[in-house]
């Protein structure tokens, strides 16, 4: 491949944050565009200069012209919309979460499986030039055994039920919008919990509006997240070890830097340099895994996003939160 050949299904705002992404990651390019209606699909394509536009999901899924295809719909929609351009011969980079539950994780994975074909969450966090620091940094004992993770990911808005955020039908509230980053963060640096204690509150459409998740481990680590689609947070993360801390700076899920503070040593920032939105990492390294023939990522292991995947079931389970698909 000269260039990977991008196709994006979906044609709202994510769709145009990657789409923006992808401008600055040098093998790739954006040719095709998929969407229900061809009024929508020629609007995004007009907007990012896109040769091709089809008026159907299933189109772009067949066109022998793209290599891979972003999934940027609904959650309801990813199982359907993964497993419809594996079928026709498309790599896929879904994003989170990955689907609704780990049932359709798994059968997501299973086609990918049974056509050979490459699929990733789109965990960008994962991917982005300061988590790829902080990994190498506590692989390497920078700051001994993790003993506490703080992390959160909250955001106001208005309630609205029309609004995606707040409709069980499309898989709404925060915990699968939002509350996935932390619980992701928590699961790579510590694995999976012994103990899960949750709570909380289901607004008057009955999803998620605020929640507090606390994982414990035997080790004695822990890991305090909260969630939420009704308030702001400062957006900060905090690793501690037993000789030292990373603090992750504001929106540390984006594109951020850190602070890295350890014992009889002046504290360090670190910022390190990302180009582009953010958003072309995770693009980079799905170009990266098509090029080596891979169908998955060591980054964002089908293995891993299961993993999160039965948690995030755990936990809406203890709230008894189920969706109507279910």
């Amino acid at each position: 491949m000269e260039k990977i050949r991008w196709g994006i299904l979906g044609t709202g705002r994510i769709a145009g944050d990657f789409a923006r992404g992808l401008t600055a990651v040098d093998d790739a390019e954006l040719v095709a565009v998929g969407s229900r209606t061809p009024e929508s699909a020629n609007a995004f394509a007009d907007r990012f200069d896109i040769p091709t536009r089809h008026p159907s999901y299933a189109a772009l899924a067949s066109d022998p012209n793209v290599d891979i295809v972003y999934i940027a719909t609904p959650h309801s929609l990813h199982k359907e919309n993964t497993i419809l351009c594996l079928e026709g011969g498309r790599a896929v980079l879904c994003e989170k979460p990955f689907a609704i539950n780990t049932g359709e994780a798994e059968e997501m994975i299973a086609a990918s499986q049974r056509t050979g074909t490459f699929l990733m969450e789109a965990m960008w966090t994962h991917c982005l030039p300061h988590m790829q620091a902080i990994a190498a940094l506590i692989a390497d004992g920078a700051i001994g055994d993790i003993q506490v993770i703080q992390a959160d990911f909250c955001f106001r808005s208005k309630v609205n039920p029309a609004s995606r955020l707040y409709r069980p039908e499309l898989g709404g509230g925060a915990l699968l919008d939002v509350g996935v980053y932390p619980v992701a963060l928590a699961y790579r640096f510590l694995g999976q919990p012994d103990e899960v204690r949750t709570w909380a509150h289901l607004g008057e459409t009955g999803v998620d509006e605020n929640a507090g998740i606390l994982f414990g481990y035997k080790s004695g680590a822990l890991a305090m997240m909260t969630t939420s689609v009704r308030a702001n947070t400062s957006h900060v993360a905090r690793i501690s070890g037993s000789a030292g801390e990373i603090i992750i700076h504001e929106r540390w899920w984006g594109p951020s830097g850190f602070t890295l503070q350890r014992a009889g040593h002046d504290p360090e920032e670190i910022r390190p340099e990302t180009v582009g939105n953010g958003w072309n990492y995770e693009a980079m390294e799905a170009g990266r895994c098509l090029r080596e023939g891979l169908t998955e990522s060591p980054i964002v292991s089908h293995a891993d996003t299961l993993a999160v995947m039965r948690l995030l079931d755990g936990l809406r389970a203890e709230w008894g939160l189920r969706y109507p698909m279910e």
